[in-house]
């Protein structure tokens, strides 16, 4: 191999397989994807060690790509229902597997993972260091921390967040600022904790050419996380949140000087209007890195709806440059979602991407819209279910109040505006009281 990691390969003009099937999926000239990488404005997330993957790229001018976050927890434990989803994800189009695991064997549950699922497959090492090492939080050591990033490498995994954004300077910056919901990140109140508690300087930030090293070696891409984002309205846009951002801008320049693929981390909870702005101000601090958004929910009082609100946020994040989606269920702030919430999330993602895709004019985005307009002009319903973003979903509804006549639905019926402008432009006669 003449190259070290997927963004070397591109630096050096080499066109990779995984190069060659993304940018066959997005309808992309080759050598106008490895310019893209060459400039860490693209990703290819791919673990070395990770078999059987389906490439998938991130950023700009591609497809907007989907996260799913899973994993067991002490309260939830079931291995088999986490497999459940993962495979319920993968088959509705889901590009990339988060697991969150923060109980029991996780590293068996990893494996598997990295064995058998075609998705670009993600964790947040620092949950696992606390599970790992049974013991209390500040006795875990710098070097630990490193050993629990550089096994989830070994592992397999394609891209890993690490909160090294929040340094020692970040943390009393946050204390002076104060917040109304706090650090709501879990791996940023972990790490946060640690270093109030040790007096010691983030590992995260004080090793990071080590955590470069590992990265590289594998080809792992670095997911740099936003430990202070916005988990409210009310802390949107902050000192804490934009302050971070400037530290991950600097840290992605010391990545690409090693030719580790980065992404960035966003909010959170953020008003519509701030939206837009923070895109804006996260591509020249970043340097046209990737970014990731976790929604952003739009408004705080939707429990139960949070699918809906991350939703609207997310088509504008990803319309205005956002390129990666965190889907989020509707049983956010409440539970750990089950199967048809896994469901529910993603299907609102989805929609959000590909709303997103067409409007800031992804090749090819629309094709498939022009496509499910031409089948309802000719009332093939078939067609329609095939073509629905659910299938399963639009064939139950129609099924659940099944229409007198095949070529209508029961809200119109004869009344149909499609049906009968058929009719009468191709020259017949419309009666629509005696039909």
């Amino acid at each position: 191999m003449d190259y070290t990691t997927q963004m070397d390969a591109a630096r050096k003009g080499i066109h990779t397989p995984e190069m060659k099937e993304v940018a066959e999926n997005e309808q992309m000239d080759l050598d106008e994807l490895c310019s893209l990488m060459a400039k860490g404005q693209v990703i290819i997330p791919r673990n070395k060690n990770h078999k059987g993957i389906k490439a998938n790229g991130i950023g700009s001018m591609l497809r907007t790509k989907i996260n799913v976050n899973l994993g067991v927890s002490r309260d939830c434990k079931d291995l088999d229902v986490e497999m459940a989803k993962v495979q319920s994800a993968v088959d509705m189009g889901a590009e990339a597997i988060m697991d969150l695991s923060s109980f029991g064997d996780t590293q068996k549950f990893r494996r598997k993972l990295c064995s058998e699922c075609p998705a670009m497959i993600g964790t947040v090492p620092i949950y696992d260091a606390v599970v790992y090492y049974h013991k209390a939080l500040k006795d875990i050591t710098a070097k630990e921390w490193l050993d629990v990033v550089r096994m989830h490498a070994k592992d397999g995994v394609d891209f890993m967040t690490i909160h090294c954004g929040i340094n020692r300077e970040m943390a009393e910056k946050f204390k002076r600022n104060k917040r109304l919901t706090n650090i709501v990140s879990r791996g940023g109140s972990i790490i946060f904790a640690w270093m109030e508690m040790t007096g010691q300087e983030n590992p995260f930030y004080e090793y990071f050419d080590e955590i470069l090293d590992i990265c590289k070696e594998y080809d792992v891409t670095l997911s740099l996380g936003d430990a202070c984002r916005p988990g409210s309205l009310a802390d949107a846009s902050d000192a804490a949140q934009i302050g971070e951002l400037v530290t991950l801008g600097e840290l992605t320049t010391r990545a690409w000087e090693k030719n580790v693929q980065v992404m960035i981390e966003g909010p959170g909870h953020m008003p519509m209007d701030q939206i837009a702005p923070n895109i804006e101000i996260q591509k020249p601090l970043c340097h046209g890195a990737p970014f990731y958004v976790l929604g952003p929910l739009v408004t705080d009082v939707a429990p139960g709806y949070d699918h809906i609100t991350a939703a609207i946020g997310g088509a504008i994040a990803a319309m205005c440059g956002a390129s990666f989606l965190c889907y989020v269920t509707p049983a956010e702030h409440l539970r750990l979602p089950n199967v048809e919430d896994v469901k529910e999330g993603i299907i609102a993602s989805r929609i959000a991407a590909h709303a997103a895709d067409i409007a800031k004019g992804v090749k090819g985005a629309r094709d498939w819209d022009d496509q499910m307009s031409y089948a309802r002009k000719k009332l093939d319903w078939e067609e329609m279910f095939r073509l629905a973003i659910d299938p399963e979903k639009a064939r139950k509804y129609r099924a659940e109040a099944a229409p007198e006549k095949e070529d209508t639905c029961s809200m119109c019926g004869n009344f149909c505006a499609v049906k009968n402008m058929n009719r009468i432009l191709e020259g017949e006669i419309v009666n629509i009281y005696d039909e």
